[in-house]
C-alpha cells in the first residue's frame, strides 16, 4: 500500500472513531435546562446523555464553569448527563457558542472543550454522573460545586469556588475547596476504608454523625466558632480544634476550615 493510501486509511479510521464517539451522546429534553437561571443576557441550554463501559477510575474535569454530581449505583456502566449552556448578547449567538462545545468521555476522563468567547459571553457544562459503587474518582471544578454520593474508592476532589457535599462515601477520600462549605454525611457504624481528610479555606464545615459511630475524629477552625449538637469526650477545653475518639475508634475522619464555623450534628438532623 502506498503512503498516500496509508494516510487515507488512517484518516478514515479516525473519522469513524470520531463518528462513533459522537454517536454515544444523545440530546434529551427532560426539563433540566428549565432550571437554568436567566439574566440580563440571552441564554441557550441543551442536555446531553451518554452511556459508557465502566472504568476503574473516572476523572471529571468541571472546566471553567460547571458543577459535578457523582452517584454510585449497582450497574456496571457509567451513565452521564451533561447540561451545556451558554450566554451572550443574543439567543442566536448563545446557541452558536453552545453548539461548538464538545463533551467527551475518553479513557475514563469526562471533559468539555468549547470556543473562545467575547466580552459578556460565557459557556459551561454541569455534569451528573452515575458510576459503579467501587469506582475511584478524581473530580475538579473551578466555578461550581461538587457532590459525591454512595461511592467507595480512592476519591480526590479539588474545587476553587464551590461547596462540597459527601454523602455515604467510603474508601480513601481527600480533597479541598477554597471558597465554599463542606458537608459530610457519615453512615454505617464506622468508616469503611483508609479514612477521610477534607478541608476548606473560606467556608463552614458540617459533619453529620450516626449515634453509634466509631472513629478517630479531627476537626477545627482558625477563624470561626464550633458547635457540638451531641456530647463528646475530650481532654481539656474545647477551643478551635477538636480531636477525640468516637465509640471504639477507627480510621481518622478529618474535616478542617480556616475561615468558617464547625458544626457536629447527628445524622438526619435538620440543618438550620
Amino acid at each position: 500500500m502506498t503512503m498516500a493510501r496509508v494516510g487515507w486509511a488512517l484518516l478514515a479510521v479516525a473519522m469513524v472513531g470520531a463518528v462513533e464517539a459522537e454517536a454515544q451522546w444523545a440530546r434529551v429534553d427532560d426539563g433540566w435546562c428549565e432550571q437554568q437561571r436567566g439574566g440580563d443576557d440571552d441564554r441557550f441550554c441543551m442536555a446531553l446523555e451518554g452511556d459508557f463501559d465502566a472504568e476503574q477510575r473516572v476523572t471529571v474535569d468541571g472546566g471553567r464553569n460547571g458543577g459535578v454530581q457523582v452517584e454510585g449505583w449497582s450497574r456496571d456502566r457509567v451513565s452521564v448527563r451533561a447540561k451545556v449552556w451558554a450566554n451572550a448578547g443574543s439567543t442566536e449567538r448563545a446557541r452558536e457558542i453552545a453548539d461548538d462545545v464538545r463533551v467527551t468521555f475518553r479513557d475514563g476522563r469526562l471533559s468539555a472543550d468549547g470556543p473562545d468567547t467575547g466580552r459578556r459571553e460565557s459557556w459551561g457544562v454541569s455534569w451528573e454522573v452515575m458510576v459503579p459503587t467501587d469506582t475511584d474518582l478524581d473530580v475538579e471544578t473551578l466555578n461550581g460545586g461538587i457532590s459525591v454520593t454512595d461511592v467507595r474508592g480512592d476519591i480526590a476532589f479539588r474545587a476553587q469556588n464551590g461547596g462540597v457535599r459527601l454523602d455515604g462515601v467510603a474508601g480513601d477520600v481527600s480533597g479541598k475547596t477554597t471558597n465554599g462549605g463542606i458537608h459530610v454525611e457519615l453512615d454505617g457504624r464506622s468508616w469503611d476504608g483508609a479514612g477521610l481528610d477534607v478541608e476548606t479555606t473560606n467556608g463552614g464545615v458540617t459533619l453529620a454523625v450516626p449515634s453509634d459511630y466509631s472513629a478517630r475524629l479531627e476537626t477545627g477552625t482558625v477563624n470561626g466558632g464550633m458547635s457540638l449538637d451531641f456530647p463528646v469526650t475530650v481532654q481539656g477545653r474545647v477551643g478551635k480544634r477538636l480531636t477525640t475518639t468516637l465509640g471504639e475508634g477507627g480510621p481518622t475522619v478529618r474535616a478542617m476550615t480556616t475561615n468558617g464555623g464547625v458544626r457536629l450534628i447527628r445524622s438526619g438532623s435538620a440543618i438550620r
